[in-house]
């Protein structure tokens, strides 16, 4: 980018105009404060100038300072601890004014946030352009990087949409409910292909095999080791760098200056704010020395500007207003499939939708300005409210409005960085829409599994055949009795003597705790001799994975049998309609060390495009099964073309190509 460009773009020479606008709208708000607040007097005419130009002052240089080392306050408080610091400093500054009466703390918290809030709304009546602020700002702290050389490659910026399928990007793009990507694909700047996920159509099998390259033995968001005990969670701290730990080589897709935003691993990336595998207290000490940046560093970024802090806990309340209205329509209407959305997720959901998309964008803006060169960010919000809502719910939809701006935003603000950027926008997985299995058949996967291995449970539900023929199954054999020992101690919970159940969207886990390594199905038919029957009849699941003695892994569905080492199927194929792909993939999961003993994927049904997650969710993924399986990407139109992409680790090799085409060197390659 020239010189001029940037300067276009910056309005050079506004710096005084700007300055003396915020002085003189601080002033104003002052006069008003004075009016409205007991405790708060100021009663010469000079005192509302002296005074703003001491706030300005305290929240342009000062503030920024002490945020090094009151982040914490301003990251647990969501930005309110940050308004009780500055009314503290207003206090004291406003009482070395003559004549001035300012009463207390409550009163200077009280006059900051009326200020800040004022300042806000001229801001955007007078249509200032919020990022020119936040670049000069951002342009300041960066003067101490190195200025790239002239001939430097171009950056790349992947965004992930996380949760957005194929199709539903296709018709947002078709209805005007994502724009900016409607306007790159009418300009033919950019194309739109689909890709196929893995089994584990998740975040944490997408995400490290598009960061690092494998995602071997992911088996779901959760899943049991047996030889451990233990639960491993994508979402946990400690397991996350786990699971980083077991994957990364140092050559990540973002190693060598890249930086991670909002996801769960890091890429190798030294720069990194919101990734769940990097929070500091869990990380082993190893990968805590390779971190650059603090995990806080994004907030930093973004809460060093008080009026940030007051927008952003401003949308999140009126985003809690929006849930529990759309909530309440759904009820009213009599909307299905839907869950309870009440309790404390009204006040969760922002965390997802406002203030982790706000402080993502205001990082990777900053990554712009620092000219890194590869920047990998996750927008949460559209995963989140589809989990509750449904994908293409009114409010979901508006969810996805909302990130579309934020991405048009980031391919303006491209053209400020020292390099020029290329934009990429891809999501990790869809979501398939249905009721929570748990809601239509009376009782969980857990509680099933359970009745049928001898622990408690319900009655079979219903008088359908299914059920009859559950009944006679139950009452017709005899069982093993397995029973806990009193000295046994578990970290994870048994559904049954000896029986784990774990799930993961539309996959469920079953693991025999009493056997050592992976439980063959004679042996499971031998001690349970109800299960397997039950399983495939069931209306709710699709198709049972199982390690056989005699024929190796199988793939058991209502009417028929898929032994996988050979390609045989004995009656109708429980694999037809899960797609070309679906042997394959299936048959890799049961080749990793970790696969449970029995693998459940949730049934789909082709006519009506639903199926029932194990989870209580109205859009779900995690198995194979409609939208959920078929992500997207979206590139530019001079990029090599991806061809067919199966798997998250065939992403991550066409990325490396993309960015060795660009001109970037290979992490760790002289």
């Amino acid at each position: 980018m020239t010189s001029a460009e940037r300067g276009r773009l910056l309005r050079r020479g506004r710096s005084l105009a700007r300055f003396a606008l915020v002085w003189l709208t601080a002033s104003l708000a002052l006069v008003g404060m004075d009016d409205l607040l007991v405790g708060f007097a100021m009663p010469e005419w000079w005192q509302p100038l002296v005074c703003g130009l001491l706030l300005s002052l305290l929240t342009a240089v000062v503030w920024p300072q002490v945020l090094r080392v009151a982040l914490p306050l301003a990251l647990f408080t969501l930005g309110i601890g940050s308004f009780l610091l500055l009314g503290a400093g207003a206090v004291a500054a406003f009482a070395a004014v003559p004549g001035v009466e300012i009463n207390g703390l409550r009163t200077g918290f009280l006059v900051v946030v009326g200020v800040s809030a004022v300042s806000g709304v001229v801001s955007s009546l007078l249509a200032i352009d919020e990022d020119e602020v936040f670049f000069r700002r951002a342009r300041r702290r960066s003067r101490r990087c190195p200025d790239l050389e002239a001939d430097v490659p171009p950056g790349l910026i992947f965004l992930q949409v996380d949760g957005l399928g194929y199709d539903v990007v296709r018709r947002a793009v078709r209805d005007g409910d994502m724009p900016t990507l409607a306007r790159w694909l009418a300009e033919d700047s950019h194309a739109l292909v689909r890709w196929q996920t893995d089994w584990s159509s998740q975040t944490g099998a997408s995400v490290c095999g598009i960061l690092h390259g494998s995602n071997h033995d992911i088996l779901g968001f959760r899943w049991y080791e047996k030889d451990r005990d233990h639960v491993m969670a994508c979402a946990h701290p400690r397991d996350a760098a786990e699971i980083e730990r077991r994957h990364s080589t140092g050559r990540g897709l973002l190693a060598g200056d890249g930086a991670s935003h909002g996801n769960l691993f890091t890429g190798d990336a030294p720069h990194v704010s919101l990734t769940m595998s990097a929070v500091s207290v869990l990380l082993p000490k190893g990968l805590r020395r390779r971190r650059a940046d603090r995990v806080g560093a994004g907030y930093y970024a973004y809460f060093a500007n008080p009026v940030n802090a007051l927008r952003t806990l401003g949308s999140a309340l009126v985003d809690v207003g929006r849930e529990l209205s759309a909530a309440a329509r759904q009820r009213r209407a009599g909307v299905v499939p839907r869950v309870p959305r009440g309790g404390l997720y009204p006040l969760a959901r922002p965390g997802t939708t406002v203030i982790s998309r706000d402080v993502v964008v205001s990082a990777v803006l900053e990554d712009m300005l620092n000219g890194r060169p590869v920047v990998y960010a996750d927008f949460l919000g559209y995963d989140e409210v589809a989990h509750h809502s449904g994908i293409e719910r009114f409010d979901t939809l508006a969810v996805l409005r909302g990130i579309d701006q934020q991405i048009g935003r980031l391919h303006r603000a491209a053209r400020l960085g020292p390099r020029r950027y290329h934009l990429v926008v891809l999501s990790d997985h869809g979501q398939t829409q249905g009721w929570a299995f748990a809601h239509r058949f009376g009782e969980s996967l857990e509680e099933l599994v359970g009745r049928l291995c001898g622990g408690p449970g319900p009655e079979v539900a219903g008088s359908g055949p299914v059920a009859t023929r559950l009944r006679e199954r139950v009452s017709g054999k005899r069982r093993i009795e397995h029973r806990p020992r009193e000295d046994e101690r578990h970290e994870v919970a048994r559904v049954a003597p000896g029986v784990v159940v774990v799930v993961s969207g539309h996959v469920g886990m079953v693991s025999f705790t009493e056997h050592a390594g992976r439980v063959s199905l004679e042996t499971i038919e031998a001690e349970y001799p109800d299960l397997l029957p039950a399983l495939v009849d069931h209306p709710g699941v699709g198709f049972v994975l199982v390690r056989s003695e005699a024929d190796g892994p199988v793939v058991l569905g209502r009417d028929g049998v898929h032994r996988l080492a050979t390609g045989e199927v004995l009656g109708a194929d429980p694999l037809a309609e899960y797609g070309p792909h679906a042997p394959d993939l299936i048959r890799r999961v049961d080749g990793f060390p970790h696969c449970a003993d029995l693998m459940i994927n949730s049934r789909w049904d082709p006519e009506t495009g639903e199926a029932s997650p194990f989870e209580i969710h109205v859009g779900s993924h995690g198995g194979l099964g409609g939208e959920q399986e078929r992500g997207f990407l979206i590139y530019p139109r001079g990029f090599e073309p991806p061809g067919e992409l199966v798997g998250a680790e065939s992403l991550h090799r066409l990325f490396r190509l993309w960015l060795t085409k660009l001109g970037h060197p290979e992490p760790g390659v002289e």
